[in-house]
């Protein structure tokens, strides 16, 4: 299945407390249910401003129709088409 990384601008994301993290995980996980598994949320990172989401999906329109039914930003939605890490370096 496709992966995609997802940017949401959140201004003072980073600042989000362990339970505002919670409800929005919560709220992104009711509509992960109700979309079916053709969707699945890996993980995300948090940073000051922003949240990086990572998700497999079957195509982009997917993504997006989560985004709008969660009420969260999808300021950004790229297909992941490779990935590397230290191993890759290796010969």
């Amino acid at each position: 299945m496709p992966k995609f990384v997802i940017e949401r601008n959140i201004p003072g994301a980073g600042q989000l407390s362990g339970e505002q993290l919670q409800a929005i995980s919560a709220t992104s996980c009711g509509v992960l249910r109700d979309l079916g598994p053709s969707i699945q949320w890996v993980h995300s990172y948090v940073t000051d401003d922003k949240i990086y989401c990572v998700y497999n999906a079957p195509d982009e329109a997917k993504v997006r129709e989560h985004a709008r039914l969660g009420g969260f930003p999808a300021d950004s939605v790229a297909q992941v088409r490779r990935i590397i890490d230290p191993v890759t370096a290796e010969v």
